[in-house]
């Protein structure tokens, strides 16, 4: 029976000099690089049996997407993830649902061997099937309200924002339209241009903002944080991800969110040179 492949993955130099040859020395081929350029080439390259990974090969969650790309390019093999976080609930939610099994930190060997061989022997009698996967629009859509009510959170936490009394619909009455209007222009492909719809509620947002006692510093800050919840919503999801377009669907995020934010920026600052008290 040929030996099993083992791709390793992580960015400890320590772990990565010493547990293959433990691997190695139980009847595993054993190929280690650090980082997730290099693991996506290897799963491109080569076949393997098994993928063993950290959770957060530099960046949090980076384990995700080496997970993700075997799971495309070779589903049949087992995936595995290493945690230090085991109480770290998105990461064992999404463990659970798409990675064959997990072990903690410090990682014991016999344990980790026991592990490896048990599910090879269930692959071999349940092989996977190949994950469907979604765009990022399709992420955002389905998670407007989860993503409206981190947001909303996050936003309260700031002491000059929470310090301006508004109601839960007056704060966050913009967000689900800058959302849709994110996923529409994702999946019309249109590149970073918000509608003219879009930029016009935008300056309307503005205006608002302004009659609240908002600040310029304020409005951005929400829509930095806008920006960093929905990348928090997509790494949380990123087993389910299309990898090809990430980066691109990102960018194109950015570019619109912070379209419809400057927007709002423009207009505020408009009214502030009609107003009377600017004369």
């Amino acid at each position: 029976m040929a030996k099993a492949r083992v791709l390793f993955v992580d960015d400890e130099p320590g772990i990565r000099a010493t547990l293959p040859a433990v691997l190695e020395m139980h009847g595993f081929i054993t190929v280690a690089c650090s980082n997730v350029p290099e693991a996506l080439d290897l799963i491109q390259r080569e076949k393997f049996d098994v993928l063993l990974s950290d959770l957060n090969i530099g960046e949090a969650g980076d384990g995700f997407t080496v997970v993700s790309a075997m799971r495309r390019v070779q589903p049949e093999a087992v995936t595995i993830i290493i945690t230090g976080f085991p109480a770290f609930e998105t990461a064992l939610e999404a463990i659970r649902s798409q990675v064959d099994d997990y072990v903690v930190k410090p990682t014991d060997a016999k344990r980790l061997v026991e592990t490896i061989q048990h599910k090879l022997s269930e692959t071999v009698r349940r092989p996977h099937r190949p994950m469907g996967t979604k765009r990022v629009c399709d992420v955002i859509e389905e998670h407007i309200e989860d993503i409206t009510r981190e947001w909303l959170e996050a936003v309260e936490k700031l002491p000059e924002i929470a310090a301006v009394q508004l109601s839960e619909k007056e704060r966050t009455d913009h967000i689900p339209q800058v959302l849709a209007e994110t996923v529409r222009m994702l999946r019309a492909g249109q590149g970073p241009e918000a509608s003219r719809k879009a930029m016009k509620a935008a300056a309307k947002h503005g205006t608002v903002r302004r009659e609240q006692k908002y600040t310029v510093p304020m409005i951005l800050e929400e829509g930095r944080l806008l920006r960093r919840v929905i990348c928090s919503m997509v790494q949380q999801n990123i087993l389910a991800v299309e990898i090809s377009m990430l980066i691109s669907d990102l960018i194109h995020v950015e570019d619109n969110v912070s379209g419809q934010i400057n927007e709002s920026v423009r207009a505020y600052l408009n009214g502030m040179a009609k107003s009377p008290r600017a004369a």
